[in-house]
This record gives structure tokens, sequence and C-alpha cells, in this order.
């Protein structure tokens, strides 16, 4: 009996051990498989992993894998742009994947609606900015640079929070603004900044931005009529999600910023060198005996913060997102800072069963600027003096080491001494007993509804109304001690105000029918823009107790304002969903000009064919998107300076035009030009374009080209004497023309399961020529423009002149010694009459690049990341205007009215000492072609941090960037992009290294 137990044991225990040997075999299984789309079309490159794990491998060029897993593990499928399929494992999958619906029918946003992106007819790029790679984003505008062919960004310097000049495919306009237009959550703003606020964009935080949606061709912008010839930006910011929990996120960063590059100036012991060469030891005054560095004393390493909290979610018919936003950003010059705190609010709640659906957006921005001067300063002040004397004479300047000279001319017998101001001052001293601040306050809000009809679904109507309304004032104090405004000081206000109004409403009806889709809208807007402000300022005289120089707010005060009203309309058809049609039509309405010229009218067509739609490439494996576009419009300008220049005002005199009644001396009022023939400048645009995509979209891309032409182009020009009320008036002068070509492409060159490589690349050329001036008949008229430059009284070196690009270099053709060296002063006589005079310049070069690219690479490797982001220019021109001013050496060229003043070694090489117009010469017209690295960012990403049972844990990302490390280029200034053309002493760009971190709650 014992002996059967025994048995029956053994016997069991051999079932157990062969039961466990089955099933471990069978849990260990060969998966073989083929992934395939809904057209029967294998998929290349597509993830299958084992959920849970980090085991998988990716489809072949068949669609085939081979996988070892285990009896039930669940295998997910997923490729870009379908949706991820989650299965069994077994020994053979057939798996098909179905289209993303949402990518499908993902839409961009445009004018006064949104269109399905595949069914865009217009040159229109939407862009999400990547967190991944998107660098140091101080305001709006930097998101957009580099990122979008036909869009250039150009910073205006580095100061903290300054603005940029942005221009999508050139130019369209001399004298009105060259700015597109900015929407805001569908709310058109106004694009000028107020003080304190370099432009509209200054009041978006980048961290609540979803999407940018940039509209470059007639097409697309005419339903925005006369605000749009400059294209138009629309930005979308982030909203909640109906249903979801409430979800914290934050961001956070401390940065470091320090110069990239100085101006190689002469230190003390070179300068005193090249005196005693210059005059021996017969020195006209005497040298000091210092070695000061005056760009260390005004550049500084400057350390910067900022936060970001954002909640978001949505209760059963209310998303909702609040956010909050502080940077505080220190500038390299010292004293300069920007500091900004923005609040941010959105509700979209429906209602009906989302029949009626509203949206709320309010934005509001506290702004905080002090500007920083003294740049200049560091480049001229003598190097051989100190920063700071003992010397009683220099207590009148507060102890600061300064050019000074002997006075009895203020009411203070012990105020002895003032500032030499004939001489360069210390720039220390410029920033430390200056406070120039600005404080800016800016709100902008606007509520959508929209009802789609209940008897009616295809017919929706919607209305929206909006404003903003800004205010800036600017304090502007000089110490009595200062070098501008010694013993007096000065006391200085400058305040502006501004607030808009707009209001629309539409109602759009979309219907299909069988193989016809009809989309038709039309509806009105009123825009009103009001803007005043004023000026007020005095010194003191603290020793006599009376006010100096006093400027009241009753001299300075203004107040303007112009309205648009317009009608709109817009028909998107399309047949099988193949071939597409839009026309829009826009009446604008503006208090610009007169009656007769008040109206314009401005239409678009564009057309649009799916060719992979067609049979004949439907079984054209390799290609998943194909499509032509084809687009014509007219758009206006109106954004000029004055707003009733059409109408005959009176205007009060300033301070050095008043009528004397005996000792008492009044404000005279005196007649404005004015012109009642002021029209609209009007944009023709032709626009062809073409869509591209292949491998299952791995590959996407576009190629456009286009030709803009401008008529009736407004500007500011010279007026024959006694014709009008004054020397200028604004006229519609001519013609001007853009052709370009756009080409974007976007790839994965490599995707597996733990790294994926993804590139961007864009490319821009664009060619400007002004056709038409009607100020004069001569072949050699032209229209002075530009900032002045340095040498010479307020001379400008860029003109616009017919059959050249607008602001172009109009200088003399440099002669050249033997050895390459050009000589002073003298110039080629380019018209062969023997005299060197005006007749002899010529056009040279322009600002603007011919050429302009933009790359970005992005990797990713499981949980790090690693990108950068690159940008070229080509064939962009400056006046090197930092080297004319300091061309004029020798002994003349540093001492003058008894002080000393630095100069370069570049320029003491070049040899000059200012005979003539040396400074006219195209020997300062420069190539500043360049490839700038914007930034180089490395992250690693983490999630469920601190998981529970109860808490599903925080996920984030730390990341370190290096912003603009490295810039390539030929020119020998500090900076080769430069704006305006004309390269003085600019703020610098500095590098900046930052450590930045991502949360979610």
């Amino acid at each position: 009996m014992k002996e059967l137990k025994r048995r029956n044991k053994l016997l069991l225990l051999w079932l157990a051990g062969m039961l466990f040997s089955v099933q471990a075999f069978a849990q260990s299984i060969t998966v073989n498989g083929v992934v395939k789309d809904n057209l029967g079309e294998p998929v290349i490159g597509a993830s299958v992993l084992i959920k849970g794990t980090t085991t998988g491998t990716i489809t072949d060029f068949d669609g085939n894998f081979t996988l070892q897993a285990n009896q039930g593990d669940i295998i997910a499928i997923s490729f870009i742009g379908y949706k991820t399929q989650e299965l069994p494992a077994a020994a053979n999958m057939n798996v098909i994947l179905k289209d993303d619906s949402e990518l499908l029918e993902e839409v961009v946003v445009i004018g006064y609606g949104q269109v399905k992106k595949d069914d865009a007819t217009g040159s229109v790029t939407a862009i999400k900015p990547d967190e991944l790679s998107k660098g140091i984003t101080t305001n709006a505008q930097d998101m957009l640079t580099g990122k979008v062919a036909g869009v250039s960004v150009i910073s205006n310097d580095g100061t903290p929070g300054g603005g940029a000049t942005i221009r999508i495919r050139g130019g369209s306009s001399l004298n009105a603004s060259n700015d597109p237009l900015i929407v805001i959550d569908g709310l058109a703003l106004d694009n000028s900044g107020i003080k304190g606020m370099s432009n509209g964009l200054s009041m978006v935080n980048p961290n609540d931005i979803e999407t940018f949606t940039v509209l470059k061709d007639a097409s697309a912008t005419a339903i925005y009529g006369s605000r749009a010839s400059n294209g138009v930006i629309i930005i979308t910011t982030k909203k909640g999600k109906e249903g979801q929990a409430p979800r914290i996120s934050y961001s956070g960063s401390v940065s470091v910023a320090t110069t990239q590059k100085r101006y190689d100036v002469l230190n003390g012991d070179e300068f005193r060198e090249y005196a005693h060469q210059l005059w021996g030891d017969a020195l006209p005054a005497e040298l000091g005996d210092a070695n000061t560095d005056w760009q260390d004393q005004v550049f500084r390493t400057a350390v910067s913060t900022e936060h970001n909290v954002s909640i978001n979610g949505g209760f059963k018919n209310l998303p909702y997102r609040i956010s909050l936003g502080f940077n505080k950003n220190n500038g390299i010059v010292k004293t300069s800072d920007f500091q900004r705190f923005t609040a941010s609010v959105n509700l979209a709640p429906s209602f009906f069963d989302d029949h009626l659906k509203v949206n709320v957006n309010a934005k509001y921005m506290n702004g905080k600027n002090r500007y920083a001067e003294g740049i200049g300063g560091a480049m001229a002040m003598d190097p051989t003096r100190p920063v700071y004397s003992d010397d009683p004479m220099y207590a009148t300047v507060g102890g600061y080491y300064q050019n000074v000279q002997a006075t009895s001319g203020f009411s203070d017998p012990n105020w002895n001494y003032t500032t030499n101001k004939n001489t360069p001052g210390n720039p220390l001293a410029a920033l430390e007993q200056k406070d120039d601040t600005a404080n800016s306050n800016d709100f902008v809000g606007n509520v959508e509804v929209d009802y789609k009809f209940h008897f009616l679904p295809d017919l929706r109507l919607h209305a929206s109304i909006g404003g903003e309304y800004a205010e800036g004032t600017q304090t502007t104090i000089w110490s009595p001690y200062s070098y501008a405004y010694n013993y007096y000081g000065r006391d200085q206000l400058s305040t502006e105000y501004k607030y808009n109004l707009s209001y629309n409403v539409y109602a759009q009806y979309i219907k299909e029918v069988g193989n016809h889709s009809i989309d038709v809208m039309a509806g009105g807007e009123e825009q009103h823009f009001h803007r005043n402000g004023y000026t007020e300022a005095q010194g003191w005289d603290s020793y006599a107790g009376v006010a100096q120089d006093v400027q009241e707010r009753g001299q300075t005060a203004y107040a303007t304002r112009n309205t648009l009203v317009s009608y709109f309309g817009r028909l998107n058809y399309s047949y099988k969903n193949r071939y597409l049609l839009t026309f829009t039509m826009r009446f604008d309405g503006s208090s610009r000009f007169a009656d007769g010229n008040r109206w314009g009218k401005f239409p678009s067509l564009a057309l649009g064919w799916k060719l992979k739609e067609e049979n004949f490439l439907k079984d054209v494996n390799f290609l998943s998107d194909l499509k032509l576009r084809l687009g014509w419009g007219i758009t206006g300008q109106q954004d000029v300076t004055a707003d009733f220049a059409y109408m005959p005002l009176y205007i009060v005199s300033d301070d050095y035009a008043q009528y004397p009644f005996d000792n008492d001396y009044y404000h005279s009022s005196r007649p404005n030009a004015f012109n009642t023939n002021l029209k609209w400048e009007q944009t023709t645009t032709y626009n062809a374009g073409l869509d591209f995509g292949f491998l299952n979209g791995r590959i996407v891309g576009n190629i456009d080209g286009y030709y803009r032409k401008t008529d009736d182009l407004l500007n500011s020009v010279k007026i024959p004497v006694g014709t009008n009320f004054n020397a200028q008036m604004l006229q519609n002068i001519g013609s001007l023309k853009n052709y370009g070509m756009e080409f974007s492409i976007n790839a994965k060159p490599i995707v597996t399961k733990d790294f994926m490589w993804d590139v961007t690349y864009n490319f821009t050329w664009n060619h400007n020529e002004i056709t038409k001036l009607t100020g004069g008949d001569a072949s050699n008229y032209y229209v002075e423009t530009g900032n002045k430059i340095s040498p010479g009284n307020n001379t400008k070196v860029q003109v616009n002149k017919v059959g050249y690009p607008a602001n172009s270099f109009y200088v003399y053709q440099q002669v050249y010694d033997e050895n390459g060296k050009p000589i002073e002063n003298m110039f080629v006589d380019r018209n062969g009459d023997g005299i060197i005079n005006a007749a002899d310049k010529y056009i040279y070069k322009k600002p603007a690049a011919d050429f302009l690219m933009g790359f970005t690479s992005k990797m990713t490797y499981k949980n790090w990341d690693f990108s950068f982001a690159l940008r070229a220019s080509l064939n962009n021109y400056v006046y090197y205007d930092f080297l004319a001013g300091k061309a004029k050496t020798g002994q003349s060229g540093i001492f003058s009215n008894t002080a000393y003043s630095n100069t370069t070694k570049e320029a003491i090489a070049l040899g000059f000492t200012g005979q003539g117009d040396y400074y006219m010469s195209d020997y300062f017209v420069r190539n500043a072609s360049f490839l700038r690295c914007d930034n180089i960012t490395l992250g690693y990403s983490f999630q469920e941090l601190f998981k529970s049972q109860a808490y599903q844990g925080i996920g984030g990302r730390i990341y370190a960037t290096c912003q603009n490390p490295f810039i390539i280029s030929k020119y020998d200034g500090l900076d080769p992009e430069v704006q305006s053309g004309i390269d003085g002493s600019p703020y610098p760009r500095a590098v900046t290294f930052l450590l930045g971190l991502t949360l979610q709650f």
C-alpha cells in the first residue's frame, strides 16, 4: 500500500512537471507577421513592440516582421498617420493599420474659419512649436526664426525683450508698414507696440502657443483685405479638453548669458604707443597711466530665470485652461533688463448638444524694461583713463572720470566744472547715472459664439467681439552729475495709450451632395484703432530752486484714430475630393482716405488638384501625397504713419517756431501738408505650388513659386517748394515687384524602436525690384531712405531707385592701389566727365538676402533627445558703419576738443585721415552672408516619477540648451545679421547657456 502511494506521488510529480514544461514551451513563440494599410499596401518602418516592455522591432520594405514573444503577450503596432493596433501575440499575424482620422481630418486655421489641411488651396504653412527643439523663446517671434520658408525673422538687436523685424516674401511697400498682420485666437491686432512693449507679439507668452499658421499668398490672405499685403500670422493658443481631469504643468529655466564677440579697440598700452607714433613726445595733452577695458566695464555675465504654470482640463461641457508666466531677463549690458508677467484664461463651453459653442479668451501682460546706453561710449572712451577719480574736480560728475571743463555758468558757485559734451563720455557713468525704465500693461480679450442651427445643421452663424487696451509709460531720470544733463539733471515722462475694438459676424453653409462639397461663408467686420499720448520733462536747478528747459504736456499731447469697415465672403468647392476651388472677396473702407478713394475691393481665386487621387497615381505605392495648387489674388495696404494725411489740418508748432508778443513767446498753429488723392496700395500675387509626400508620410514637403507686384506705393517724398505746406508729403509714387521660390521638406530618415531622426529644411529665394517712381522722370532720380550713418552730417547711404531693390546702397566706387588697399577719397569717374561728384555714385548691393535657409535636426534615443537648429543668409550686405565712424585716424582722428578718443587696429591699418567723403565709399559696404547656429539642446524625458497605486506619477523633461553658440561669416563686424543694413554699435546678441525643467502632474 505504501509502495502504491509512493508511485502515485511520483506519477503526480511527473505529470505536473510535464504540464509545466509544455506550458513553458507554449509561452515562447516566434511571431511572424506582415503589416499593411487599408489599401493592402505594406507599411515600411512600422514599430512592433511587446506592450509593457522595450522588446520590439520594425517592419521591412515588404511590411514583414519577426519577433520572439510569449503566449498571452500583447503586440502594439504603430506608425505615423495610422491608429495604433494592439493584438494578442500569435505565430502568424496579418495586421491592417487603419488611417488615423484625426490626422486625416487635421485642420489648419485660415481667415474666418478653418479648412482640412488636405483641402487647402493657398500657400499656407502650419507649424506646432516643437518642445524638444524650440531653443530659448523669450518672444513669440523666436519660435518662427528659420522654421518657415519665405519668412524672415531678424531680431533688432540683443536688447532684453527687444522686438524683431518679420518679413513674409520680402517687403511689399516702401513707406507703409511691411509687417504681417498678427491674428491671435481670431482677433486681429494692432502691430505697433507702446512704451515698454516692442510689438504686439510681446504680450503673448510663447508657452501658451499651440500653433502658428502663416498665410503667404493672396489666395490665402485676401480674405483679410487691406491688412494682408505682407502676409498673415495666425496664432492659436492652447486650450483644455472636454471631460479631461485637471492637469497641472510647470516649466522653468535658469540661464547664463555673456558676450559672444567684442570690438577689437586699442587697450591703454596700445593707445599710448600709437599716440607717441603720431606726436612723439610732443603730445597735445597728457595721457593717463591706466589700462581700462571699457567693454569690461559695461558688459556683464547675466543670469535670467523663467517660470510658467498652467492648469487645463474640462468639466462635462466646459473645457478650460489657465496659465501664469514670469520671465526675468537680465541683459549682458549692465543695468539692462526685461521683466514680464503674463496671465491667460480660456473657457470653451458648449450647449444644446454642441450646437452652441462659446470660446472666451483673456490675456494680460505686464512688462518692465530698463534700457541701457553706453555701448558706443565703450568703443570711444580713452583707455588710458581710470573709471573713477578722487580728484575734487570730478566731484561734479559723481566721482567718475569724465572729460570736464571749467565753468561759471551755473547758479551754484561751487559747481566749477562740467562735462565737455564734444568728447567721449564715461560709458559706465552713462549707465549708472541714467535710469531709463518703461512699464507697460496690455489686455487682450475676445468672445466667440458659434451656433449650428438645429433645424439646418449645415448652417452655422459665428459672431465675435474683442478688443485690446494697452498703456505704457517710460520714465527717464538723468542725474545732475550725468554727462548729458550735468548740473540740472532731467526727469522725463512719456506715456502712450491705445485701445482697439473689433467685431464681426459671418454665416457659413457646408453641404455635401454626392461627389460635390460646398462651403459658403459671408460676413462683415468693423475695427477701430485709437492711440494717444504725451511727454513732459524738465531739469531742476537745486541751488536756485527753479525748473529748467520745461517741456509741458500740452505741447506734446496727441490723439489719433482710424477705422476699417469690411464685408467679405468665401466659396470652397470640391469635386470627388479631388478637384478644389476657392474664391474670396473682400470690400474694405478706410478712414485714412478721402471719400472718392475710401473703398477697395480685394478678390482672390485658387485651384487645387489632388493628383494622388487620380487612377494613374493611386497604385504608386511610394507616393503618399501629391497636390498641385494655383492661386491669384489682390490685397491692399493703408497702414501708413498718418491717419489724416488727406485732410487739411493745423498743427501746433514746436519750441523753435514761436511768435513773440512783448516779452512772451507763443506757439503758433500752422497748416500741415495734405494730399486728397491718396489711395490704396494694391498688391497682386500669383502663386503656384506642389505638395508631396513619400513612404507613408515619412517624407513630406512642398515647393512654391510666386510673383507679387505692388502698385500705387505710398511713400513720403520731397515736393516742389510752394506747392503745399511742407517740403515733403505722403504720395502714391510707384510700383515694386517681388518674385521668388520656396522649398521645404520634412523627413524621418531613421525610425527604429528606440531611435528616431527627424530633419526639417527650408529654402527661400526672393528678388525685390522697384519698377516705377513717379516723383521724377530722370534716369538718376532716387529717394533717400534708411538710417543715417555715423560720419558726415545727417548722411544717408541708402536710396530707392527704379530698377533696383528697395533700400539699396548708393555710394562711390572705390579706387585701390597696386596692393589692393583703398586710396582715401579716390573714386571711379563712372560717367567719364572728368569730375568726381554725386553724379558718379552708383547702386551697389542691398541689405536683404537673396537666399535664406533653415535646418533643424532632432534625434531621440529612448528617453534622450538631441537637437540643433541652423540658419543661413546669403548675399545680404551691410554698411560697416562702426569702421566708417572710426576710419578717421591720425592726429585729428584720435584727438579733438582737448580730449582723446579710442580707435581700432582695423582703422589704423586702413590709414584714412578724414579727407572728403571717404565714408561714401563702397569699401564700407560688406558682404554679410552667414551661417548661424540658433540653438543646441540635449534633454532627458521621464515618466511615472513617484508613481503609486493611488497616483499616476509625474512626467517631465530636464534639458540643457546653448543659444547662439556660433556664427560663421567673413564679415568683420560684430554681427552680420543687421536688419536695417547700417551696422553701427548695436546691443550685441549674447551666447546663452540654459538649464530647464518641465513637469506634468
